[in-house]
């Protein structure tokens, strides 16, 4: 592993000595080197390679071909950084100012993997604000990992539902039903197809769907 990882970096050093200092695609590849101690750096500039599309102008005709060729990143990993760098930037911008950064050691900085599973919380409808704020200090504040994150994230999903079990039981109710109507209306498009059954059997089947649609909307 660590003979790989060497010759990752002598690839992107070699690629950077054969750039201007100055341009944008040095400024990628540099991102790509301080990975380890920079990432929110890489991931503005992913995010800005992606958006402008300036990869196709390197020769890449896919944006997934340059992380993987150039850089060396994967596609998944790329879009964890640009996901979790444009929730910093689009929610969290404060953490994106300079005097942030300046101001905590790189290691100190929440991890991307972090930063991506509270912009994961932030979209869970069954955590409240005071949630997502206990969450964004354990990231921000203590430093907690991803690993860290993801059970305390499901502890407090579990306890919601506890707390609230008419929620959760209606929740149930309107998943199985809407299960049960799809595969009724399935059913009944398949037998009015085929003609399988008189056409009084097939209003009712309507007549049903259409009670069960009232009932979960």
């Amino acid at each position: 592993m660590n003979a790989m990882k060497t010759k990752s970096l002598e690839n992107l050093e070699q690629r950077m000595q054969e750039m201007d200092e100055s341009s944008v695609r040095y400024h990628v590849l540099k991102c790509a080197k301080d990975f380890k101690t920079s990432w929110i750096e890489l991931g503005r500039a992913l995010y800005t390679v992606y958006k402008d599309k300036l990869y196709k102008d390197w020769g890449y005709t896919e944006f997934d071909a340059f992380t993987i060729k150039e850089i060396g990143i994967r596609k998944q990993t790329a879009l964890k950084l640009l996901k979790s760098y444009y929730f910093l930037e689009k929610e969290e911008p404060v953490y994106l100012q300079k005097d942030f950064s300046e101001s905590h050691e790189a290691a100190q900085v929440p991890s991307f993997e972090s930063i991506d599973v509270l912009r994961l919380a932030k979209n869970k409808k069954d955590l409240d604000k005071k949630d997502y704020e206990t969450l964004k200090k354990e990231v921000f504040e203590k430093g907690k990992d991803a690993r860290e994150i993801k059970k305390n994230l499901g502890v407090m999903i579990r306890e919601r539902v506890e707390l609230d079990p008419e929620e959760a039981w209606q929740k149930k109710k309107t998943s199985t039903v809407r299960r049960f109507l799809g595969t009724l209306k399935a059913l009944k498009l398949e037998i009015e197809t085929a003609k399988l059954l008189p056409a009084p059997l097939l209003r009712e089947a309507a007549s049903l769907i259409s009670k069960l649609e009232a009932e979960i909307s």
